[in-house]
């Protein structure tokens, strides 16, 4: 197998929405989703060479979903299937970008029996990014166990890492969310983080000066905070600070806006650019994401981005 730039542990979804309420509708559109899969595509739209660690249910969803990735061109050799179910999630929001409804399935399903016998070091071996976050690891023990190890051969091999809290109260408490994150903080290079929900809880503290300085003292060399109040992304790296502002206020709709921004920094780190260029691009492809319904079908192409980039940095 060919080397990859990038690979991601997490659990895939089967995404339906609709653009109208949940309740009018009679027709939903199916798709796919979850964070670390958006996070994939988007890298792999970009032109990064992606892989892919899960477990799929073997139900009525699972061709489809195959499918859908071995079209995108994602790495599948290390999706392995499982007897149970896919996560489900389901989601609408009306054309002018208000009154969204949000409901998800995702107990007991495939990806929760993730685990170490999932993570190969030479599979691990063979990309120069690893990219997880707090959300696989609230999927189980055992997929909490095999986050760590995969970091952890991620490290001792000179890989970069990546990770995202990404921190939702309805999945677990923030005591846990806490202790999953320093668990493997001695093994991540890259952290994003949100301000509004991940900051407390890894620091302790909202100011963007003090989060940044405590994590780099903590040996995170990156650190990307998103923050909706400032409406742009502070990153701090070698010592420097840097604001850079959305591209893009008129929401349609962020569901994976910041799965897709993520993807779009981790994609530019492999094909060479700063940490602060890398933010730019991410920025654009958030800004174009959220003008559509969805998480990855929304993810824009290749093209798109860089023309809008490159504009920028002409």
């Amino acid at each position: 197998m060919d080397k990859l730039d990038i690979i991601t542990i997490g659990e895939s979804l089967i995404e339906l929405s609709t653009s109208d309420s949940i309740a009018q509708t009679d027709k939903l559109d199916k798709y796919y989703g979850g964070d670390n899969l958006t996070t994939a595509i988007t890298a792999l739209r970009l032109g990064s060479k992606v892989g892919f660690i899960s477990r799929i249910g073997m139900d009525c969803f699972k061709n489809y979903l195959l499918e859908s990735w071995q079209e995108e061109g994602l790495d599948i050799s290390h999706v392995k299937p499982v007897n149970g179910s896919n996560g489900l999630y389901i989601l609408s929001r009306e054309q002018n970008g208000e009154n969204k409804e949000f409901s998800f399935y995702r107990k007991k399903t495939a990806a929760t029996n993730l685990s170490i016998d999932d993570i190969s070091t030479e599979y691990i071996q063979k990309t120069s990014l690893l990219y997880s976050t707090g959300i696989t690891q609230s999927l189980s023990l055992s997929a909490r166990e095999a986050v760590k190890q995969a970091f952890k051969i991620a490290k001792e091999n000179n890989i970069l890492t990546a990770y995202d809290p990404n921190y939702n109260s309805k999945i677990w408490s923030e005591d846990e969310a806490k202790e999953a994150f320093y668990e493997i903080a001695e093994f991540i290079d890259i952290l994003f983080i949100n301000i509004k929900h991940d900051s407390k809880i890894i620091t302790d503290s909202s100011s963007i000066d003090n989060i940044i300085k405590y994590l780099w003292d903590k040996g995170i060399s990156t650190v990307i905070i998103k923050s909706s109040t400032e409406k742009g992304y502070y990153t701090g790296y070698q010592g420097k600070i840097e604001f850079t502002k959305f591209i893009n206020e008129n929401v349609i709709d962020n569901t994976g806006a910041g799965d897709a921004f993520n993807g779009g920094v981790i994609h530019a780190l492999v094909s060479g650019m700063s940490p602060f260029r890398a933010v730019n691009l991410g920025a654009i492809v958030a800004g174009l994401q959220i003008k559509g319904i969805g998480a990855i079908k929304s993810i824009p192409d290749k093209d798109e981005v860089y023309k809008i980039f490159k504009g920028q940095n002409d």
